[in-house]
């Protein structure tokens, strides 16, 4: 499985932006699709995942109510809605995907994507 994000940028306080991560190659071994990031000297972590199978959501308590994320099928897209923005949400924003849905742990995740740097500013 192959993942590629897209979408990231510059945006200040209080804005929004939308992540994309396309998915190719054998899609039905990552029924659980996740976002997590990484900011500068800092660990990665977990921000939300969805399961594949009834796209039910999962969200970090640190971003919950301000994204969103969904899913298309029949693109294999996973989307990362973010709204009010903050200077802590600064990172750089990866995709993940995995066999199953067992939390926002790294090492729960097998597929990665390269990341889309995210600037809030």
């Amino acid at each position: 499985v192959q993942l590629v994000e897209s979408g990231g940028g510059s945006v200040q306080p209080g804005g929004s932006l939308r992540l994309s991560c396309g998915a190719s190659g054998y899609t039905y071994s990552s029924n659980c699709m996740a976002w997590f990031r990484q900011a500068p000297g800092k660990k990665r972590e977990g921000v939300a995942y969805i399961y594949t199978g009834d796209s039910s959501p999962y969200y970090d308590d640190s971003v919950k109510g301000r994204f969103t994320i969904s899913r298309d099928g029949a693109s294999n897209s996973v989307y990362l809605q973010m709204n009010s923005l903050k200077p802590d949400d600064t990172a750089m924003y990866y995709c993940a995907g995995s066999p199953h849905c067992a939390g926002l742990k790294t090492y729960h995740y097998v597929y990665w994507g390269q990341g889309t740097q995210v600037t809030v500013s």
